[in-house]
């Protein structure tokens, strides 16, 4: 998956681009009509009254956003109808810092626009506006309508509907249930004052000062605090963003299982990093939960540790690797072997041909040492340049670390960027016709992303090989909170033939062998119940370890307030069956706001 902050960014660049196919584009009258707040937002998620011009619609004003790109303020009619599919307050975009401050009572006139954040290929709701406003100020200091509570109680179980077959499955022209479904309920308070009390976090702070709480504390929960997100019927209804309208200096600097101790109040917005969001004029205290970095247990003598670690864009220029190198000794307990994912060449994102890694691997070795590490030897293979996706310039690739005191690598020259490598047989076992190599690399399922990178390696006489995985991003795929139902998950075709490459290659290692012990492991990209984890399975040729933690336990990465699986350690049916191997995912990352990397490394151990 893409770094979150680099996702950001990337989203944020082509906000501009995106907004000029980002309004539903609908036949303006030649009148304007006099309607309330409730009448624009309707019963459905677009508003009867889109594309056509409003006048004098009455409401106090609840929050005001004078930064960004979608400057203007919220209004709210203090008289509501009595029907809870229709919102009671409405956004009005101004462009400019509006001229009005949270208690005015305003009268606006403009037109209705219903406009998709990301744009419309994103798949993204829409959201209800008044756009190129006239303003008139009424009187100031009224008192503010009285926020909805959004709680477990009223927060339906089910997520969402299923689309209209007849719209592309589209929820966007359907009548809103909000007792039924929870992204119905959310959308029946587009745009109104709400609150969340006592609020636990979910996912840490982000650099962009956001951060998610669930109001269903029992909902999937896990013993660290976070909401495990265990199927795709699963969604976790209670997850809410949480920004605020103040200044991003005092926002609360969180970690998962912090709570927002007291009421956090101020309208309901959707946006494209997320969805529903509540944009605070109002925060709750932060209440730390005390949640510790964890440690593993060393290895016995007889145990061989095998590790992966998505390490998130390291180049030499970073200013990561003593922690890192920390991460690895102190946490992991030196692993014998350790995949790591997304180590970057020698300048990083400087795009001038460079593509080895030996500085950057070096200096990652030579800080394990200083933090009392062993001095690990490494293998890998370079990518031609700019072939294997990520950063633009890096050339992210996998690299083996192995501590030579404990376990030896086979080498067998001819493994380079576009050779592939093979099974041969070699005095009754299988054995690679290159060490390191690459699966299939000239393959059109690799394109623009990592090639499978495969070891040799020997531990007390045993030989074990190693795959080292990193596979084609989720980018492109629909949000959760998408108006299609349900989402499309477009990334997943390409993963799904990587898959089935890797597979029929662990079954060429043991159609030789059929007691090999083979480890494929790395960021996996998807879930352990994913299509994806079956093809690479297959019919028990590997199997997911991270499926012998309980389901509560299972996470790798934290993502909009669910804690999922993206990196997987698989293992031969020899590993399986010997019913000592021990699965450890070290939660030293996802889970804080000072994450080093975006992913928590996996562990694991057995007696090959």
């Amino acid at each position: 998956m893409p770094s979150k902050k680099s996702a950001r960014v990337a989203a944020l660049t082509v906000a501009a681009v995106c907004s000029a196919a980002s309004t539903v584009a609908l036949t303006s009258p030649a009148h304007a009509a006099t309607v309330a707040v409730h009448d624009i937002q309707g019963t459905t998620r677009t508003s009867p009254y889109a594309g056509q011009a409003v006048t004098g619609v009455a409401g106090i004003v609840t929050g005001v956003r004078t930064y960004g790109s979608s400057r203007g303020f919220w209004i709210q009619d203090p008289n509501p109808d009595a029907d809870p599919a229709t919102s009671e307050g409405v956004f009005v975009f101004t462009s400019s810092t509006p001229k009005v401050a949270v208690g005015d009572s305003v009268t606006v006139s403009g037109t209705v626009s219903e406009y998709v954040p990301g744009g419309t290929t994103t798949g993204n709701q829409s959201i209800t506006e008044i756009t190129k406003p006239v303003v008139t100020v009424v009187s100031g200091g009224n008192p503010v309508p009285a926020a909805t509570v959004i709680g477990a109680s009223s927060v339906p179980d089910v997520y969402t509907p299923a689309g209209d077959t007849a719209a592309g499955n589209s929820v966007g022209g359907l009548t809103l249930q909000p007792r039924t479904y929870a992204l119905d309920y959310y959308e029946s308070l587009e745009g109104m004052n709400v609150q969340v009390d006592d609020a636990r976090v979910v996912t840490a702070t982000d650099p962009y000062s956001e951060l998610w709480v669930t109001v269903k504390p029992h909902e999937n929960a896990n013993r660290r605090g976070g909401t495990v997100y265990g199927s795709y019927e699963s969604q976790n209804t209670g997850r809410l963003q949480i920004q605020s309208l103040g200044p991003t200096a005092g926002f609360p600097v969180a970690n998962v299982g912090d709570a927002l101790t007291g009421t956090t109040a101020g309208p309901l917005d959707y946006n494209q990093f997320g969805g529903y969001t509540l944009v605070a004029n109002t925060l709750g205290t932060l209440k730390s939960g005390g949640l510790q970095r964890e440690t593993t247990r060393k290895q016995r003598t007889g145990e061989l540790a095998v590790a992966t670690y998505n390490v998130e864009n390291l180049d030499p220029s970073d200013g990561t690797f003593e922690e890192h190198a920390s991460a690895i000794v102190n946490n992991l307990k030196s692993p014998d072997i350790v995949s790591l994912e997304e180590i970057q060449d020698d300048n990083g994102a400087t795009d001038d041909g460079t593509t080895a890694a030996d500085v950057t691997v070096t200096k990652l070795i030579d800080a394990i040492v200083a933090a009392g590490g062993p001095s690990y030897e490494w293998r890998s293979i370079d990518p031609t340049n700019d072939t294997d996706g990520g950063e633009p310039g890096g050339n992210i690739r996998q690299v083996f670390l192995f501590n030579p005191k404990r376990v030896s690598f086979t080498d067998r020259a001819g493994g380079d960027a576009t050779t592939a490598v093979g099974v041969t047989r070699t005095r009754g076992k299988a054995a690679l016709t290159v060490s390191p190599g690459r699966i299939d690399p000239a393959n059109t399922a690799w394109k623009t992303s990592r090639k499978p990178l495969v070891g040799e390696f020997v531990f007390r006489g045993r030989t074990v090989f190693v795959i080292a995985n990193h596979f084609n991003s989720k980018g492109g795929d629909q949000g959760l909170t998408s108006q299609y139902q349900p989402v499309v998950r477009s990334s997943e075709t390409q993963r799904h033939q990587q898959a089935t490459l890797v597979n029929a290659f662990v079954k060429d290692i043991l159609d030789v062998q059929k007691n090999a012990d083979v480890v494929a492991l790395g960021d996996i990209n998807d879930f352990e119940f994913s299509g994806t984890a079956k093809i690479l399975e297959g019919d028990g040729t590997l199997w997911s370890a991270i499926k012998s933690l309980p389901k509560s336990e299972r996470y790798t990465y934290d993502y909009q307030g669910n804690q999922q699986v993206l990196d997987q350690i698989l293992v031969s049916p020899s590993i399986r069956r010997a019913c000592d191997f021990e699965y450890d995912s070290v939660h030293i990352n996802s889970e804080f706001h000072d994450q080093i990397s975006d992913h928590d490394p996996q562990v694991l151990r057995f007696e090959p």
